[in-house]
């Protein structure tokens, strides 16, 4: 049996073991492979199991590739894979869910934080000499904000929004949620659900947690920011297309809202040209809430059960049944 990992790179950079793979079959790791249909189709050869992160797989590829039985999407996201034409086809895809939630609402924190003290700013500041310089014995080039008190909307109330909602609740936050499904059980004294229209109004800091859909995309627009109370902050940790990021770059601009802090944008890696790398009081990640080593090696672990369920005839987390 041949099996090719089409991007490895990212879940793997050397930090892992691929061992418990190779003893399925034989194993062609490959660090990247280029996003054209005839490179993806010439990596993927004969092979009857493939994996992939973010390299895609078109109705195109797949119609290609007569000998594929699986698809093993190394990420909770499967949009890269034509899953309607790849079960036309008779391919199983898989996904790995869940792997990702201590490390994905640790990061939501880390930028609400890094946005409310400036940790990064003030340690410039400070090796850059303006604390040596200063007359007083401390000072700061942002105002501090504390948390405690405050509120945080939360969209998208899944294992990641539950999560982001303990910790913010640690700090002393209170929470508003707003998802596709209501969810009684999960309501407390400090946690409520409400429609998004009065979780815009009165959060202080927005979290997105839903997954991308027709319904999600572009759901931080002008006419949503709008409805937003001055001052407001926007965290992402989802998907980049659920913002406008030309509306969320000028009510930064403008100061509408007071910060946001981004770990995915639209089209990645960001390109040059992307306005809210000039926008005021924004923080941008390069999409690394998901990868703490821990979290990659749960992911990992993930795709090698995925497989071998397949392979015993008895598959779990399909996406396409």
């Amino acid at each position: 049996m041949k099996i090719v990992i089409l991007d490895g790179y990212t879940l793997n950079p050397g930090d892992l073991s691929w061992k418990e793979l190779e003893k399925y079959g034989a194993l062609t790791i490959y660090d990247r492979t280029e996003y054209e249909n005839s490179k993806i189709i010439e990596a993927i050869g004969d092979a009857e199991i493939i994996f992939t992160n973010k390299t895609p797989l078109p109705k195109e590829v797949l119609d290609k590739v007569s000998s594929l039985k699986y698809i093993g999407v190394l990420a909770t996201g499967y949009n890269v894979v034509d899953v309607d034409a790849a079960k036309k086809l008779g391919i199983v895809v898989t996904n790995v869910p869940g792997y990702g939630t201590t490390a994905v609402a640790q990061m939501t924190m880390a930028l609400l934080l890094e946005m409310c003290h400036h940790v990064g700013e003030h340690n410039r500041a400070v090796k850059e000499g303006e604390w040596s310089k200063s007359k007083d014995f401390c000072f700061w080039n942002y105002p501090l904000i504390e948390l405690d008190g405050k509120t945080m909307g939360i969209i998208g109330y899944g294992r990641i929004g539950q999560a982001t909602a303990k910790l913010a609740q640690a700090f002393g936050m209170n929470i508003l949620t707003s998802g596709s499904r209501r969810k009684p059980e999960l309501e407390s004294d400090t946690c409520k659900q409400v429609d998004l229209e009065e979780l815009l109004a009165k959060s202080d800091v927005i979290s997105l947690h839903c997954p991308l859909t027709p319904e999600t995309e572009g759901i931080i627009s002008a006419s949503n920011i709008a409805k937003m109370k001055e001052g407001a902050m926007i965290i992402n940790t989802s998907r980049g297309q659920l913002i406008v990021e030309q509306d969320l770059s000028e009510a930064l601009d403008n100061g509408k809202l007071a910060g946001a802090a981004l770990d995915v944008v639209s089209k990645e890696p960001i390109e040059r040209d992307n306005p809210l790398l000039k926008a005021n009081n924004c923080i941008i990640t390069p999409h690394i809430a998901w990868a703490s080593k821990e979290a990659r090696n749960r992911l990992l672990t993930t795709a090698h059960e995925n497989l071998e369920a397949f392979l015993m005839g008895n598959p779990i987390n399909v996406v396409n049944n």
